[in-house]
């Protein structure tokens, strides 16, 4: 299952005499001066580094940031229109060309019209995410010799990164899943993720008086950082050694989150250094797509840019294995850990691990900042003092369908019609969120709803609203026989529905409409 999951997971984490890393520095004796403004509101310092990294002019950094804005949107309305038949998307190595695979060549036109350009494939995203699901349930029995494993939607496949010599302990492991050959192909390299630890200065903070980590991103009442930091009710002291908070929260392994809570002497700023005497605004957490530029910060090697390569990667580390992360071609060496990820001005996530180095080159993998803020229903502090709700999970907002196409009233009273549609099995006890796991966006208005459960089965169908950092019910209907059906008048925001199973099992189907 995706791990941008909306239930709360156990926290585990390392121990802490293992977990030191590095804060974005200020520098003694200089006053932070606020950002310049650039084209679209990007910092220029944002603009050099992808100047530096991926050999790009000012203009053409622009120009790709604008390309990257446009087709986050449009991959949001696709992917429900689309439905089962969406593959994936990604943009091209130059970030000029935005490609959607798509299960059925009939809805090429569709992902044209869009201004995409359509990829035909064999197998939607939810299987393969389905595949990767039963990889990460086999993950516990990965051999070391397994780096990890992640979607790959351009070659529509689940890789499975081995090292060198150990091509068949991944066929043995992907066999162990449940998997066969097809959707899944196993590749090497040099890969031995592990948490960037940090023994370095610079702006950090410290954990017991004893390691060091970086902050991530301000949130209302302290910080976001890696997981590997600290456990809860860890003290922290800033870099001036005065008292500054505790851990409030952490997860890892399985995660790579951690929330320290500070006291009143401290005040977060919706801001990341740079590393150059200034700082860089943060204006929201929109998720970038794959293929899209980003740029990370940490205190050992600065600013450092590249793409993002695939989303909900799991990573095998020493300490255990992590999932969910986003994995980058940025390079990144120990004390980068714990760093902000930025795309534009926009925050991504803080820095888990990776392989290699700065010189060479490397793979860089981030926890994703929306669902750190999500889980624990957090805000994320923009420039300006200004506070911005988290985005819903990390994973995959979708649009309503367009108002152009009314909702089709049900035929029937046994039937589930609508303009969207989705099937699930359900049992007593048992809940799934619809759709597809995620969650769609509307400009407010009707809403309407019907699931067809199986004969025997009883469910109830909620509404849910994300509101507050968290989704929250809003609308709820039950029946005991026949469908059951949901009306609600909604204000505009982003919604997902939950099917609860109350008595019985079986395949159901939910259709919902939006105006």
């Amino acid at each position: 299952m995706d791990r941008r999951r909306m239930t709360a997971i156990g926290v585990v984490v390392a121990a802490a005499g293992l977990t030191a890393a590095v804060t974005l520095p200020s520098f003694a004796g200089e006053e932070p001066r606020r950002a310049t403004s650039a084209a679209d509101g990007v910092a220029p310092e944002v603009l050099d580094a992808l100047g530096r990294d991926l050999s790009l002019t000012r203009d053409q950094a622009v120009r790709r940031l604008r390309t990257e804005r446009w087709a986050a949107g449009t991959v949001s309305r696709l992917r429900t229109e689309l439905g089962a038949d969406y593959g994936g998307s990604w943009l091209s190595d130059d970030g000029a060309t935005l490609n959607v695979a798509v299960a059925d060549p009939a809805q090429a036109k569709r992902v044209e019209a869009a201004g995409a350009v359509p990829k035909r494939v064999t197998r939607g995203v939810a299987e393969l995410d389905a595949v990767k699901t039963r990889l990460d349930a086999a993950g516990a029995d990965a051999s070391p010799d397994i780096a990890g494993w992640y979607v790959d939607v351009a070659s529509n496949s689940v890789v499975v990164v081995a090292r060198p010599g150990a091509e068949a302990a991944g066929r043995r492991f992907a066999a162990a899943g449940g998997t066969d050959n097809g959707p899944v192909r196993v590749r090497t390299a040099d890969e031995a993720p592990r948490p960037l630890f940090d023994v370095r200065g610079g702006d950090a903070y410290f954990i017991n008086n004893a390691g060091r980590c970086s902050v991530g991103f301000s949130v209302v009442g302290g910080f976001v950082t890696a997981g590997h930091c600290g456990r809860p009710g860890d003290r922290t002291t800033g870099s001036n050694r005065v008292a500054q908070g505790t851990f409030s929260a952490s997860s890892f392994p399985g995660d790579d989150w951690g929330v320290v809570k500070v006291n009143g002497d401290w005040t977060p700023q919706g801001v990341v250094n740079d590393f150059n005497g200034g700082t860089v605004p943060v204006n929201g957490s929109t998720e970038a797509p794959v293929g899209a530029s980003i740029c990370r910060s940490g205190s050992t090697t600065g600013t450092r840019c590249g793409v993002v390569q695939a989303k909900n990667a799991t990573v095998n580390y020493p300490e255990g294995t992590v999932t969910g992360l986003t994995r980058t071609d940025v390079c990144a060496e120990p004390g980068d850990s714990g760093g902000s990820w930025l795309s534009g001005d926009q925050a991504q996530g803080v820095t888990s691990g990776g392989s290699g180095d700065c010189t060479r080159g490397g793979v860089t993998f981030f926890q994703p900042v929306n669902e750190i803020l999500q889980r624990n229903n957090l805000t994320l502090v923009t420039a300006g003092g200004q506070q911005a709700p988290a985005e819903p999970p990390a994973g995959g907002g979708e649009t309503a369908p367009p108002a152009s196409e009314p909702p089709v009233p049900p035929a029937a009273d046994t039937e589930c019609t609508g303009q969207v549609s989705r099937t699930g099995r359900i049992a007593a006890g048992r809940a799934q969120v619809q759709p597809d796991g995620r969650f769609f966006r509307v400009a407010g208005g009707a809403q309407e709803a019907c699931v067809a459960a199986p004969d025997g089965a009883r469910v109830v169908l909620e509404l849910q609203r994300f509101t507050g950092g968290a989704f929250r019910t809003v609308a709820r209907a039950a029946g005991a026989d026949g469908p059951v059906r949901l009306t609600a008048d909604t204000p505009a925001g982003a919604y997902r529905y939950r099917v609860v199973g109350l008595a019985g099992s079986g395949e159901y189907t939910l259709a919902f409409s939006a105006r």
